[in-house]
């Protein structure tokens, strides 16, 4: 006798059938026990995949907020930057200065790439989004604001017109205290 043939041929042995073909409802007759309540299986499909769908909705707003939220940390990083680089006009303080006015100029043309992937019918990034708008506006400001204390910014109207005379200084420093 071959070892396959013997089980394929006669069928399992040790088969068991779970679909109940009776008639009887000898089962319905029992009672539930106390504290259990018959629930049919598509209403407890449906509540389970709402509560999925509900947990997805509240984790995709979460993660919005943190994206939203997250120039809060370029600013500080950066700040520290533009003050460790000082007021004088070398190559890493422009190097700074221009990165910082890139960094939120960038962020703010990608804002609808940024919130894509959360993205969803029962979230609302409205307000995200203008977080994170105005957070980076906060960052460009940083960056104007390091330009005009470079003095890289047209202020005056001797700097659009090379005519007329430079703007007199209002600011002047002298050198250390006398020792005699």
């Amino acid at each position: 006798m071959d070892k396959g043939k013997a089980v394929m041929g006669s069928g399992r042995r040790w088969a068991v059938e779970f679909t109940d073909n009776s008639t009887s409802h000898s089962s319905r007759n029992i009672p539930d026990p106390p504290g259990f309540t018959r629930v049919s299986q598509e209403q407890d499909d449906s509540a389970t995949s709402k509560q999925k769908k509900d947990a997805e909705a509240n984790w995709k707003a979460q993660k919005a907020w943190e994206v939203a939220q997250a120039p809060v940390k370029n600013l500080f990083m950066m700040g520290f930057m533009m003050w460790m680089a000082g007021s004088t006009v070398h190559l890493f303080s422009i190097g700074i200065t221009i990165s910082a006015l890139l960094q939120p100029i960038n962020a703010l043309r990608g804002v609808g790439k940024v919130f894509e992937p959360y993205k969803d019918n029962r979230v609302d990034l409205m307000l995200p989004k203008l977080v994170f708008i105005a957070l980076n506006l906060v960052g460009l400001g940083l960056g104007v604001w390091k330009l005009n204390t470079l003095g890289l910014l047209p202020t005056h109207v001797s700097d659009w017109v090379s005519s007329l005379p430079p703007a007199q200084e209002v600011e002047y420093s002298g050198g250390g205290i006398p020792l005699v």
